[in-house]
């Protein structure tokens, strides 16, 4: 009686210890998270795009506008150096962090804390740069070959703002001295924000596209079970960044396609006025009665 034969686990040709079970759709070979591209039509892998661009017509796209074969994420290199330089000068210059830092109760006044606080982060707590740099490594190597770097930027950056904007709608404003120290006076850095609006990003072409969002689920659920061992992370500015990269995804795929590809950026700043809006009433709405005091304060 014949034995049967081991299962052979399907593992990807550039990385032979990771196992997959996504299959290239040109040349039918398994391909691991790192090395899927988005093609124009589902994933390819690395070396099937890189042999596309080169023998196929120029200026083919993906489904929503990166440049088919571009698979070097020039600007999630840019913004971890930026990030990385920036956390250096904190170091040379500690006043540095207070500056940018966003807070509630300044946002009104000094309205580029709203963007400045995603490039800093806190000097005192290392692994906080590195874990949102390695996320931003991870998931900019995906995410920017296919939305293009200029849509990449922009998904980052706007992501940034609503994580912000998430941190100043579930702040209260305080009323009485034993109030003072809360969330309208506390400042927060950091890229988490924008880092969350990628993984609400990815989650939404995740889907889209038929892939897996298994691998995207337990990071998401190790991320959200951070503020619980670490209280001072400010999960406002995560749940902000995330709900704003999925509007932005929204955006983007509902509006992909040659006929409907003239109303992306306006939807991308329909989004961006959205937030605007969002903070005006905000704001206006806000009970500063004891806003004279606390800006004493702070």
């Amino acid at each position: 009686m014949a034995e049967p034969l081991p299962q052979v686990r399907p593992t990807c040709p550039r990385h032979p210890d990771r196992e997959s079970r996504l299959l290239c759709q040109r040349c039918g070979r398994p391909t691991c998270p790192e090395c899927q591209r988005p093609a124009p039509v589902g994933f390819h892998c690395v070396d099937c795009l890189r042999q596309s661009a080169a023998t196929g017509p120029r200026g083919a796209r993906t489904v929503v506008g990166g440049v088919a074969g571009h698979d070097r994420p020039t600007a999630t290199y840019v913004l971890v150096a930026m990030c990385v330089g920036v956390f250096g000068l904190q170091f040379l210059s500690p006043q540095l962090t207070g500056d940018g830092a966003f807070v509630p109760v300044l946002g009104a006044r000094e309205p580029w804390r709203f963007l400045t606080a995603a490039f800093l982060h806190s000097p005192n707590m290392i692994t906080h740069i590195l874990f949102n740099m390695l996320c931003l490594w991870q998931v900019g190597q995906w995410l920017e070959p296919l939305l293009g770097w200029a849509r990449f930027v922009s998904l980052y950056l706007i992501s940034a703002l609503g994580g912000s904007v998430g941190y100043l709608l579930l702040a209260v404003p305080p009323q009485s001295m034993a109030q003072i120290g809360g969330s309208w006076v506390t400042g927060t850095v950091g890229a988490s924000g924008a880092v969350f609006g990628l993984f609400g990003a990815m989650l939404v072409f995740l889907r889209k596209l038929g892939s897996s969002v298994r691998g995207l689920f337990v990071l998401l659920a190790i991320n959200a079970a951070l503020p619980i061992f670490y209280p001072q992370i400010a999960w406002q500015a995560h749940l902000g960044g995330f709900v704003t990269g999925m509007a932005l995804a929204g955006a983007l795929y509902a509006t992909r396609g040659r006929d409907r590809a003239r109303l992306q950026w306006p939807a991308v700043a329909g989004v961006l006025v959205i937030l605007l809006l969002l903070t005006v009433v905000k704001y206006a709405t806000a009970d500063t009665g004891f806003v004279d005091s606390v800006v004493r304060y702070t």
